[in-house]
């Protein structure tokens, strides 16, 4: 089983690399689904992926995206300092999205076998 963390920086909607990482790890997940297990933190404006209540009038929709993905058993945690640093903690998550620390990413990190940025 190949453990993969995905580490996210970039705002969903600002740029493609969010989305592009997001449906990255979903492929891998839907064609290797015995081979991959994968974990996303989202740091800086990336954490702006998780929230609920997207509607985006063009493109892809990263708030969809990311429930196929935790549907698919990933799991995901945004960074509790950047959400604080957005004002953003209190507001509802995608479901099966959650807060994470500085601690959970290095655990995930020593946990990954290949760690991938976006």
């Amino acid at each position: 089983m190949q453990k993969l963390l995905f580490i996210l920086n970039e705002s969903p909607y600002g740029t493609e690399k969010a989305f592009n990482a997001l449906r990255f790890a979903i492929n891998l997940i839907e064609e290797h689904p015995k081979e991959v297990e994968v974990k996303v933190f989202c740091f800086s404006d990336s954490v702006l992926s998780g929230l609920a209540g997207q509607a985006p009038n063009d493109g892809p929709n990263v708030q969809q995206t990311l429930e196929v993905l935790t549907g698919l058993g990933a799991e995901v945690k945004l960074c509790t300092s950047c959400t604080k640093a957005r004002g953003i903690t209190h507001l509802p998550l995608v479901k099966g999205v959650v807060l994470g620390t500085l601690d959970d990413v290095s655990e995930w990190t020593l946990w990954a076998d290949k760690v991938i940025n976006f």
